[in-house]
């Protein structure tokens, strides 16, 4: 078996799909969602990338409504419909001959109550519980409830369907996820993005179709961001792809290894409390550069004017035009406000 954890960026992605999808019962989309990015956790790490394919992986990963599919992987040629539930009676062949009887593998992943751990529990082919049903209908007939048989194969005889070849453990090691400030690495002068996706090794094509080793990271930079309809500091990290995507605000890819944290993250526009304050005020963030080994942030506190209908990057002019007074800090003395992506 295999225990997958998934985070705040997958929780808020597989939750807000199942808004945008409309679902009748959104704790049930959630979970399935969370059970189709279990599942595509443990392909990615141990299947060759070009021999599966995730159909719902863009939906999920944008948060856009799902195109119509009769199952959601495709894995050596199988279709793969994964069932996720906290009640594992819903892993009995007969039910889940019941609940889709037309693909050809079923993957079983059972989740915790409060959904922060999920286990892939095994797989089977759909023939296999098929014939199970008819034989016990047949000979066997009604099995004692304490035996209940629930027919998994181990996760990792799954690769035993493919190629003679052994791929595993071959995730990329990435440091970043959605939300992340980030520059150019070897830059003079970077400005500071916002990762907005981290492709997965099989969505990996860059510019010009050429392949990249490892994961793709999508970058937007706030002067653009900043130009679409809405505040996007509001937005979940985990909804800024569809954010984008949804307002064609221009996407930038990078090799990973050609990426570097922002020592300096901040940007105008940032709303900010400097930390050695007792009750910080908020501020926002008027200024920011970085000079040789150094860096300064300027900002204006909020109890000393509205920013608001000013644009971030003709605040310091706004400024100065109305003598709004600035203070300037290093940006280890600041962090954003709570609930600020960061």
């Amino acid at each position: 078996m295999y225990r997958y954890t998934p985070d705040k960026i997958d929780h808020e992605r597989a939750h807000h799909q199942a808004v945008i999808q409309g679902a009748d019962d959104l704790d049930v989309k959630r979970i399935g969602n969370l059970g189709e990015l279990a599942f595509h956790e443990f392909c990615r790490e141990y299947l060759p990338v070009e021999m599966w394919e995730w159909k719902n992986e863009e939906a999920i990963r944008r948060c856009n409504p799902e195109s119509f599919s009769g199952h959601d992987f495709e894995v050596f040629g199988y279709t793969v419909d994964v069932k996720t539930s906290r009640d594992v009676s819903a892993f009995l062949p007969e039910s889940l001959v019941e609940r889709d009887p037309d693909d050809d593998i079923a993957v079983m992943v059972w989740h915790r109550d409060n959904e922060d751990s999920l286990m892939l529990l095994g797989w089977e082919r759909l023939e296999t519980l098929k014939s199970k049903v008819e034989s016990e209908t047949k000979y066997s007939g009604e099995a004692p409830e304490k035996l209940d048989h629930l027919a998994a194969r181990p996760m990792n005889e799954l690769i035993d369907l493919g190629p003679n070849t052994a791929h595993m453990n071959q995730k990329p090691e990435n440091p970043y996820q959605p939300g992340d400030r980030v520059v150019k690495a070897g830059d003079e002068d970077p400005s500071v993005g916002v990762v907005v996706e981290v492709m997965p090794p099989e969505k990996n094509t860059g510019a010009f179709g050429q392949e990249m080793d490892g994961e793709a990271v999508r970058v937007a930079f706030p002067s653009s961001l900043d130009k679409g309809p809405a505040d996007w500091r509001e937005y979940h990290p985990a909804i800024l792809a569809s954010y984008c995507h949804d307002t064609d605000i221009k996407l930038w890819t990078y090799k990973h290894e050609n990426l570097e944290f922002a020592e300096n993250p901040y940007v105008p526009g940032d709303r900010v409390i400097k930390t050695s304050h007792n009750d910080p005020n908020t501020a926002v963030v008027v200024e920011s550069e970085n000079v040789g080994d150094e860096d300064a942030v300027t900002v204006a506190f909020l109890g000393d004017f509205e920013e608001e209908g000013v644009w971030p990057s003709k605040l310091a002019e706004h400024c100065e035009e109305n003598g709004i007074k600035c203070y300037t800090y290093t940006s280890e003395e600041l962090e954003y406000i709570s609930g600020e992506a960061a």
